[in-house]
């Protein structure tokens, strides 16, 4: 019995190391070079699949999500042969109230008129959320879609994933124009939309002293764009 507790007691010490090390695992990891790590897929198992296209009400262009199909294999194997079950889902994005959702490799768009796709990006992302703004083309005629995504390989780890540094980055219904809102190492928490302001306001986080992860000993950014122009200008206010 004595033997047992001591095993327990060493398991739950270990999994309470492990699960601190996964907590404090940096988001950010710097070095002199300032070089990106080149990104790498490590599931071999991952396969390209596009949704079918989404026609946001109100504008002229067909969105087609492109993402990664997952193949998942659960089961046990023995001596005498081996069990599995294959987890298979070809839907790789949501749709509703404007915005598409999921973990998306890139957005493709074709005006309703033309059989010309042309991608978003031609660098490597992971968009998880893109919103159309359909109030804002009511008030201003400027059709505008904003992005949360993934964009730089902050933790060098050879992948782009959620581990990674979130930024925000606008583009016009057409996915023309596609330009980056927040400044590079920063981390988005959060961004909102006044309409009676056309204004788009987002909070950065800097990692100021440059320990790998946001925290209480960080700087907060506050910042708006006014979206009625075309140029996107980031103003910065101070709310505190």
């Amino acid at each position: 019995m004595k033997n047992i507790k001591l095993a327990l007691a060493l398991f739950s010490f270990t999994l309470l190391i492990s699960c601190k090390e996964e907590v404090e695992k940096p988001k950010v990891i710097y070095d002199n070079s300032n070089k990106e790590k080149p990104y790498t897929k490590v599931d071999s198992t991952q396969i390209a699949i596009a949704d079918l296209p989404i026609q946001i009400e109100g504008t002229n262009y067909l969105i087609h999500p492109v993402g990664d199909l997952r193949v998942y294999e659960r089961g046990t194997k023995s001596r005498y042969g081996s069990s599995s079950v294959i987890d298979l889902s070809f839907t790789i994005s949501n749709y509703g109230e404007n915005e598409i959702t999921g973990y998306l490799q890139n957005l493709k768009f074709q005006h309703i008129n033309s059989d010309s796709i042309r991608a978003l990006s031609d660098k490597p992302v992971l968009i998880q959320t893109a919103t159309y703004l359909s109030g804002i083309a009511e008030r201003t005629k400027n059709r505008i879609m904003v992005y949360t995504l993934f964009d730089l390989d902050t933790n060098r780890d050879g992948k782009l994933d959620t581990s990674d540094i979130k930024s925000l980055y606008l583009s016009d219904v057409s996915g023309e124009k596609f330009t980056k809102i927040s400044v590079n190492f920063q981390e988005l928490i959060d961004w909102n939309l006044i309409e009676s302001q056309n204004r788009l306001y987002f909070r950065t986080v800097e990692d100021t002293n440059k320990n790998g992860q946001f925290d209480k000993n960080d700087v907060v950014h506050y910042n708006y764009i006014d979206l009625s122009h075309n140029d996107w200008e980031v103003k910065s206010y101070e709310p505190i």
